[in-house]
């Protein structure tokens, strides 16, 4: 599995501990920017993973602004995006078993770093369960199809 990874300025620490985590971790992944503390637009970067994930260049995404709730809002303008905002271990874990996200945000000023960790690694090693949940995530597809 290959993880895209991209953060704003306000995410850019938390992504950094991250991407320690995924080395050690012995996950491949793709570092989307950005590169320092310097202020950028967290759009930008939620667009960049999320046009890589629905390409196919990665097979998931972790996305981090200050909160997670602007780069969230971005990830989820892409066609083909689940980006679930996730604050806990169990909406990590339902994220994927239920609603299969393909895109993880997390806010760096929100959550601590070991929490963090936590909830990459559940989201990580969470598998969409299909069956009900599958009908549902079919029309959220349906609904982004008709816009």
């Amino acid at each position: 599995m290959k993880i895209g990874i991209g953060s704003d300025h306000g995410g850019y620490e938390l992504k950094e501990y991250i991407k320690e985590y995924l080395y050690e971790e012995g996950i491949d992944y793709v570092d989307f920017g950005t590169n320092s503390l310097d202020s950028v637009d967290y759009p930008d970067y939620g667009e960049k993973l999320s046009r890589a994930v629905v390409s196919g260049e990665v097979d998931r995404g972790i996305a981090i602004c200050g909160t997670g709730i602007g780069i969230s809002i971005a990830c989820n303008k892409v066609k083909g995006i689940r980006c679930a905002l996730c604050e806990n271990i169990y909406s990590a874990r339902m994220s994927v078993e239920h609603n299969n996200a393909n895109i993880l945000a997390l806010g760096g000023r929100v959550i601590g770093k070991d929490l963090a960790i936590e909830i990459v690694s559940t989201w990580l090693d969470s598998k969409f369960q299909g069956g009900r949940h599958e009908r549902r995530v079919n029309k959220i597809s349906s609904i982004e199809a008709n816009l």
